[in-house]
């Protein structure tokens, strides 16, 4: 009989292309408060992680010609989510990332169907499109 346990126990981190690897680094690091681990300038690329994950974010070779993202054409990566901590870190956290440069709000915090997952939906400025979410009491 065949085990059908895991082999595998998580996610040990997430490579994401940017087209522009510093304006993807301080999205992460100043305006989402995370700390870069580990860089690799000859790739070049750039560890980043908030004490819980890590991102690994990869400078595509020509920005002038890489495609940009789609979520509905490209196999991969449709977005990537954020556990946040709670709904007001949430409102917080979009008040922030909404006044960050060149970054796109693609909505604003809503409820995810009937609930109780709140989120909201942005493209952070090296082309990722991310969505950062939080269980939150439906009274709210």
């Amino acid at each position: 009989m065949q085990d059908d346990a895991p082999l595998t126990i998580g996610v040990d981190h997430v490579g994401l292309a940017v087209k522009d690897l510093d304006s993807a680094r301080r999205f992460f690091c100043e305006c989402l408060g995370w700390k870069l681990v580990g860089e690799n300038p000859s790739y070049p690329a750039s560890f980043v992680s908030d004490g819980n994950g890590i991102v690994t974010l990869w400078q595509v070779e020509d920005s002038d010609k890489c495609l940009p993202f789609d979520r509905r054409r490209n196999v991969g990566l449709h977005h990537l989510a954020l556990k946040v901590v709670d709904r007001a870190a949430l409102d917080t956290l979009h008040a922030r990332v909404a006044a960050w440069p060149d970054t796109i709000i693609e909505f604003a915090p809503e409820r995810s169907g009937k609930g109780p997952k709140v989120h909201f939906m942005v493209r952070e400025p090296g082309g990722t499109r991310i969505e950062f979410a939080c269980v939150s009491p439906a009274a709210e």
